[in-house]
């Protein structure tokens, strides 16, 4: 069975005041990014596709008519967690007369007699 992951998909979009651009998107876990500075749509577009680095991305910048002017498509880079793999320790814990083996596979503890 497949897994498919979801899309982030990202708008840019002039602000009705003429003081920069928001970035809008459901994957934001606010409602949307003002930014204001000279370089803004840069900005907004790099944190998007920041946020977006296991994911496939998509971000749509429009121009005041909304019209999309530029996409940007971003291919996610998920990588499924392998762990460290199974280890072993062929060696027992001991405390006091209680013996518990080191590895995984038998989890009993043992009572020795005091030798």
């Amino acid at each position: 069975m497949p897994i498919f992951a979801k899309m982030h998909v990202y708008e840019v979009r002039p602000r009705m005041d003429h003081r920069g651009v928001n970035l809008i998107s459901d994957a934001l876990p606010f409602d949307r990014l003002w930014y204001g500075e000279p370089n803004a749509v840069a900005n907004a577009i790099g944190y998007a596709m920041h946020r977006s680095q296991s994911h496939d991305g998509v971000v749509r910048v429009y121009d005041n008519a909304g019209n999309v002017i530029e996409t940007h498509e971003h291919k996610g880079e998920f990588k499924e967690w392998q762990g460290p793999g199974p280890r072993r320790v062929d060696s027992a814990v001991t405390f006091g007369s209680l013996t518990a083996p080191a590895h995984a596979g038998d989890c009993r503890l043992r009572f020795s007699a005091p030798a």
